[in-house]
């Protein structure tokens, strides 16, 4: 139980065919409310730090904090850096404690995201982190970004580029893209077949705010072992800040209302595990 190292949680969830939630936290209450899901549900989970997020969380910090958590809590937790975007930023992680790092060098050309993942790899391994990698690029939904053909993830580079880096676990873009889709999304079921088939490591989605409930589960049932969620389960904790706050007067405003909004995102988070079917695995 307690601090836990992904690869460990998600060759378990390999072997049970269930997938692992991963979600975007920022400060203690989110956090909180992630460790407070997984305890309910009795499932293994990951706290995502997303690259961007750090320049507010601060990387030692959110490292600290994700760890005690984690170290305090009766379920397995990951400390995850979400979309590292730079190679520096990602060794700052690893050193600060992180349990493991994503690096993300989708944007590069193929030679050159693997040379800079399989550098990751070789120094992480060393101290026993897990390193994820994406190939393929997951864009933005709100730019329209998620049926790019030429972006999504092609089963033989996929396998290329596990067998080249050695990462433990692969982002793949199969139509799946962050924030909120402006359509309904549309998954390539068939791509994501065939990468699972030349693949032999656990298989990642993002984006998934706002993907049916049916499609998750299909996409779980042709190998994704961890889903990333953020937009939706922060969203809603912020939309219940708000409204809370709006009811409330005087000078002292704001403790109560962020444990109601903690509580708020607990509910989604739960609900995830459950479609994911984590929950009692842990």
């Amino acid at each position: 139980m307690s601090l836990a190292n992904q690869s460990d949680l998600l060759r378990e969830a390999q072997a049970g065919g269930y997938a692992v939630g991963a979600f975007n936290v920022f400060n203690l209450e989110t956090a909180q409310a992630v460790v407070a899901a997984a305890e309910a549900e009795h499932s293994p989970v990951i706290l995502l730090m997303y690259d961007s997020h750090l320049d507010h969380f601060g990387v030692e910090e959110s490292a600290a904090l994700g760890r005690m958590l984690a170290e305090k809590a009766q379920v397995p937790v990951a400390v995850h850096l979400d979309h590292g975007a730079s190679f520096a930023r990602v060794v700052r992680c690893i050193r600060a404690g992180y349990t493991s790092v994503m690096y993300d060098g989708s944007r590069l050309p193929f030679d050159e995201n693997v040379a800079a993942t399989r550098r990751i790899v070789e120094i992480a391994h060393h101290v026993d982190v897990s390193v994820e990698g994406e190939i393929g690029h997951v864009g933005r939904a709100a730019e329209g970004e998620e049926r790019i053909e030429e972006w999504l993830t092609r089963p033989r580079e996929a396998a290329d580029f596990v067998e080249a880096t050695g990462v433990d676990c692969l982002a793949v873009a199969i139509g799946n893209a962050h924030g909120f889709y402006r359509e309904e999304p549309k998954l390539d079921f068939a791509r994501l077949e065939a990468i699972n088939r030349l693949v032999d490591v656990p298989l990642v989605l993002h984006g998934s705010s706002g993907i049916p409930e049916a499609d998750l589960r299909r996409a779980i049932e042709l190998g994704i072992r961890k889903v990333n969620v953020g937009t939706e389960t922060l969203t809603a904790f912020g939309a219940a800040l708000r409204d809370s706050l709006a009811q409330t007067s005087g000078p002292i405003r704001g403790l109560g209302q962020l444990s109601d909004a903690r509580a708020v995102m607990q509910g989604r988070v739960q609900s995830y595990m459950q479609i994911f079917g984590s929950s009692g695995k842990a």
